[in-house]
């Protein structure tokens, strides 16, 4: 039920489909982000006009509110929230590193404490499975141990080989849930952790792919504190380490720089909450960088965001109307830039997959970025 092909390269970006149950998803891709089950102030009938193939959730804030077991009598997370197509679930560790005042962690899991309620809840590789497969998503996350980006060596270990051995037990308990099941319609994908040490990741990435047959490998632990062009390594040495004929997941990262070194560097599916966040806080993306729609240069200005996009922010309403709704707060104007900007990944991502195609990705990707990086961003 879940398959990939690989259909041009050009260097080490690929162009691929990565077949689920619930449809093919073109890669690369962006997808957008809704922790509770919503993307942030956009409908899924939005995400579909924008043709957004495939979207997340997580399971540490959906367990916490409404409840994975509500969620799963009510018919799974797709049909909780309307979506029919692909879905991959978060562990909840994220969270780990979001949220590290409010847990401990140690070798069996980790205890939080609620940030909602303050109740203590005790998550582990065991009961997170039972937490995913009750949401029902396509995709889920094995649980793992996120620590801060810039971590040194030995405390990257701890946490690299303790997440190695909580996939063995996510993987024990996912098939425990599934069996017997001849066509599951779940697959679970492993985390590369190992910070910014190359020999950590190459000795994580041999060791995961050793396990088991896995549909997909994510590499986690980035854009968590260090800087981009340690990132940038670590993609490169994953590159090397993971198998090549399976879909690589960059968790948690979604600026248009980083999407496009990211591809560069094989990776095929990317996340991450920064469009909506950057939508509420009255920041647009365009080709030229980021831009602060509150700027008073906008006051009198009847184009469009971006001129060219074809999103519904772009297409309807002016720079003028947008600030407008910015200054007197009004929550339309954070929605129309959420909606832009999540529309600005998927098109940047569907661009990178038709230039891929063409063998011009590189010369293109170049040349893009050095416009976008060619203004300060506009604060």
């Amino acid at each position: 039920m879940f398959k990939f092909q690989i259909h041009a390269t050009e260097g080490r970006a690929r162009s691929a489909t990565f077949h689920t149950p619930r449809g093919a998803v073109e890669t690369p891709v962006f997808m957008p982000v809704g922790t509770l089950a919503t993307v942030k102030a956009l409908d899924p009938d939005e995400l579909r006009a924008m043709n957004a193939q495939m979207i997340l959730a997580n399971a540490y804030h959906l367990h916490l509110r409404p409840g994975d077991e509500l969620v799963q009598r009510l018919g799974g997370v797709h049909r909780f929230m309307a979506w029919n197509g692909p879905m991959l679930t978060d562990s909840g560790g994220f969270q780990v590193f979001s949220l590290a005042s409010l847990n401990k962690v140690d070798e069996d899991g980790v205890t939080f404490r609620s940030h909602i309620d303050g109740s203590s809840r005790h998550f582990t590789p065991e009961s997170v499975m039972r937490i995913e497969t009750n949401l029902g998503a396509d995709v889920i996350m094995q649980f793992d141990h996120v620590i801060p980006g810039q971590s040194e060596m030995a405390a990257s270990q701890d946490a690299s080989e303790r997440s190695i051995r909580w996939l063995a037990r996510c993987r024990a308990e996912f098939d425990r849930l599934h069996e017997p099941s001849e066509a599951p319609r779940q697959t679970l994908f492993p985390i590369v952790q190992g910070g910014i040490h190359p020999s950590l990741r190459q000795d994580a990435a041999r060791a995961i792919a050793g396990m088991h047959a896995w549909d997909g490998f994510a590499i986690g632990g980035l854009s968590v504190g260090e800087g981009k062009a340690d990132m940038y390594a670590m993609l490169d040495t994953c590159d090397a380490a993971i198998p090549a004929d399976r879909p690589r997941y960059l968790m948690g990262v979604g600026y248009p720089e980083d999407l496009l070194e990211g591809v560069a560097r094989g990776v095929d599916l990317f996340d991450c909450v920064a469009p909506t966040r950057m939508g509420r806080n009255a920041a647009a993306l365009t080709p030229d960088g980021r831009v602060n729609m509150r700027r008073a240069e906008f006051r009198e200005d009847d184009r469009p965001v971006v001129e060219g996009c074809a999103c519904g922010c772009c297409r309807r309403f002016s720079r003028a109307y947008i600030r407008h709704l910015i200054q007197s707060d009004e929550m339309l104007g954070a929605r129309l830039l959420s909606l832009h900007n999540v529309h600005f990944l998927i098109a940047l991502m569907r661009e990178a997959r038709s230039r891929i195609f063409a063998g011009d990705f590189t010369s293109w990707s170049r040349e893009w970025l050095a416009r976008y990086h060619s203004q300060p961003t506009r604060s």
